[in-house]
């Protein structure tokens, strides 16, 4: 089998196959180490806004973490340290990076194209993260910029900002820490702010010798801070989605934050965000409203329109020269790259299935791509807990598919596939929109990148222990069985799937096109 990336999701697949005794598999990773978007992001005051031993693996516990939230160099540390502990590095193929995967439906494999030369594998996991591929917005006049150019994932470390006129595009989590990194070394800081964002304080500190100490020693500490953290978080989750109007309590908390800081009300105003607080990412900072207060920081409050030159226009019609601009603008979320790579059983790449709408049964497995499963899928991101979380569930998950595939393989002596029926998909996807329907991310009165032509695609509308509960193992009766022998010819794949899916659901037919085996796709029961 293939995993794809080296990132927390990529590593994590790794160890737990490894721990499953399942040793024949390679990570494809397209740069030359691990770390995934940890490597990548190396801008000033980069650093996680989840608390440290909460970002971490269980089966990997760090006692030494040396602050509340760590920073970057600390975690692709820890990544690294990961992948030697466990043994990952012979399974490790750097600068390969996947340029194609087609699924051969009489093989039942997947034929994969990569920078370092082509494989086959009975199955892929897609591990590439949503925050690997960087957007930058289609500015006119941006190819014409006589200074520098880029964005916070691909941080310039070679161009001096010191005296430079910086433009910073955005107010997402990486603008708000690399404003404070670099505004004391610049001669003048613009910010080009689209929309306000809600700002809570950052109650970082360093962890002491002590509390590492005692955290080595003694386990159980560890694990009890762990468990703390994780416990207030699903406390939190309710407000987030069920009862958006008690976050007006936590606005409060934000806008004294604020208060304290900034001095100014008209600065003040043009902070002030118009929409709930959680309808779009909740930002943690205790030097953001400080650095914003500075004399030679501006904030214009509206995006980036147009360059002419050295001259930056915003929508409103402020000018501002800069010598360089820094794109914090966020990355290809409900767009991944990758989707556009992979094509599947009916011939069609997964970009197109998701054209209407990103959707995978339980976030990981897409309708008509066999054996092919998704890390980070669609509706599995957090708003208010560790994405930690949610990869070791579905690294259980991906553990129990494996044993579907050996038993069902077993028992017919020969190879096969698991495809996620599309009814199945359907009922899963149909339930997610009625939760998020009342979530703060679709009434918040805000427009983000959780939305994907008005449909929420990338939050998941509950606990972390309702996701977990909900991918602890594999229901075959959501997927269509795939053997080589029956398989249709690929004129007629697609119909055939879909005739046999439709009379599973109804309970006619024999149920047996395309090779399929089960007994329905439980579309009427409880999506958990």
């Amino acid at each position: 089998m293939a995993v794809i990336g080296a990132g927390f999701g990529g590593l994590g697949a790794a160890v737990r196959l490894r721990r499953a005794g399942i040793t024949d598999f390679v990570v494809l990773e397209r740069a030359g180490a691990v770390g995934g978007t940890w490597r990548d992001n190396t801008y000033p005051g980069c650093a996680c806004d989840v608390p440290s031993h909460l970002y971490s693996f269980s089966f990997a516990p760090n006692p030494e973490w040396p602050r509340n939230f760590s920073g970057q160099p600390h975690i692709r540390a820890y990544l690294e340290r990961v992948t030697d502990t466990f043994g990952l590095r012979p399974h490790l193929r750097f600068d390969a990076e996947v340029r194609a995967l087609r699924w051969d439906s009489r093989a039942l494999h997947w034929e994969i194209d990569t920078a370092s030369g082509p494989l086959t594998a009975d199955v892929v996991v897609s591990a590439t993260g949503p925050l690997s591929d960087p957007r930058i917005p289609d500015i006119p006049g941006l190819a014409g910029f006589p200074g520098a150019v880029f964005h916070s994932s691909r941080w310039d470390h070679g161009y001096d900002l010191r005296g430079k006129r910086v433009a910073v595009i955005g107010t997402g989590a990486s603008a708000i820490q690399i404003v404070p990194a670099i505004q004391r070394e610049v001669a003048r800081l613009t910010l080009f702010q689209r929309t306000p964002a809600w700002v809570l304080p950052r109650m970082d500190r360093r962890i002491s010798a002590a509390e590492q100490w005692l955290h080595t020693k003694v386990p159980a500490t560890r694990a009890l801070r762990r468990a703390a953290l994780w416990a207030v978080r699903e406390l939190q989750t309710g407000a987030f989605t069920k009862r958006p109007d008690a976050l007006r309590l936590v606005e409060r908390v934000a806008l004294r934050h604020m208060r304290r800081a900034i001095d100014d009300p008209a600065l003040r105003a043009r902070l002030t965000p118009d929409y709930r607080l959680g309808c779009k990412r909740v930002l943690l900072s205790g030097d953001y409203y400080p650095a914003l207060a500075q004399p030679h920081v501006d904030v214009v409050a509206a995006g980036l329109k147009e360059v002419r030159g050295s001259t930056l226009v915003a929508a409103d019609g402020t000018e501002t020269e800069a010598d360089a601009i820094i794109f914090g603008t966020g990355f290809h979320v409900t767009d991944m790259p990758i989707a556009r790579r992979v094509t599947g059983a009916y011939g069609t790449t997964l970009a197109e299935e998701w054209r209407d709408g990103m959707a995978a049964l339980r976030g990981t497995s897409a309708a008509g791509f066999p054996n092919f499963l998704t890390i980070i899928g669609p509706n599995t991101g957090l708003g208010t807990s560790s994405m930690i979380l949610v990869i070791e569930a579905q690294l259980a998950y991906l553990v129990d598919f494996m044993r579907q595939l050996d038993v069902l393989g077993a028992g017919a002596g020969g190879k096969v596939a698991l495809d996620a029926r599309p009814s199945a998909v359907r009922a899963w996807t149909d339930r997610m929109r009625e939760r998020l329907s009342r979530s703060v991310w679709n009434v918040g009165g805000c427009d983000s990148w959780y939305l994907q032509d008005g449909l929420n695609t990338t939050v998941w509308p509950g606990t972390t222990t309702e996701f977990r509960r909900a991918t602890r193992r594999v229901d075959v009766t959501e997927y269509r069985v795939l053997r080589p022998e029956r398989e249709a010819p690929p004129d007629t794949a697609r119909d055939t799937a879909l005739d046999a899916d439709a009379d599973a659901e109804t309970g006619s037919g024999t149920g047996t096109g395309s090779g399929a085996v089960g007994a329905g796709s439980g579309a009427g029961r409880r999506a958990w």
